[in-house]
């Protein structure tokens, strides 16, 4: 079984695969809910584990953390593999259709990724409206994306977090426990040099 965590964003999302891909589990909790770290340690003890996928950002410092820190404890303790999945490449493998993924980053600001483009941070106005967008953002987020223009692929039409993550779990690679590398807020709005 693969344990897929992602606490990147405004809705923490879990899911447990069989090893064919199968999601046999989801769970969405509101990002930093006190049930959050209960709701992962529930997940985690009711499957034998066979690899931990978690989501690397970008995204909060402390978002981040929480489902990447449980994450690599649960896999180093058990003598897993690990696997890192972008957060916003794991919401546009939610669509069959090309779309623009988003995240929250908070301030107004979306992390967003266009289809061929780069990770990118902006306001609701300064992002493309060339695709529909898919991602879990904050109700106040999203009213601001459709004010500026932009359609929400409908949740109908999407796969589930769990089954995009199985979409993804095919080709991504397992890394080892030290070099996981994580996107944070601070890694988009710092200058380049």
């Amino acid at each position: 079984m693969i344990f897929v965590i992602d606490t990147s964003s405004a809705v923490s999302a879990l899911a447990i695969l069989s090893d064919s891909g199968n999601v046999l589990e989801e769970a969405f909790v509101p990002a930093r809910s006190p049930e959050l770290i209960d709701r992962m340690r529930a997940m985690a003890s009711r499957h034998e584990l066979s690899k931990v996928a978690v989501a690397t950002g970008p995204g909060s410092f402390t978002g981040l953390r929480v489902g990447v820190a449980f994450g690599l404890g649960l896999a180093m303790g058990l003598r897993i593999p690990i696997v890192p999945l972008p957060t916003l490449s794991l919401q546009a493998a939610r669509s069959d259709t090309q779309v623009t993924a988003v995240s929250e980053a908070g301030r107004g600001r979306v992390y967003h990724l266009v289809p061929g483009g780069k990770a990118a941070l902006g306001e609701p106005a300064e992002i493309p409206k060339t695709h529909e967008l898919v991602g879990f953002v904050a109700p106040a987020t999203e009213a601001a994306l459709t004010a500026a223009g932009h359609v929400f692929r409908p949740e109908a039409e999407l796969r589930s977090f769990g089954a995009a993550a199985s979409t993804m779990l095919a080709s991504a690679s397992e890394v080892a426990y030290g070099s996981l590398r994580l996107e944070y807020m601070q890694s988009f709005s710092a200058p380049r040099a």
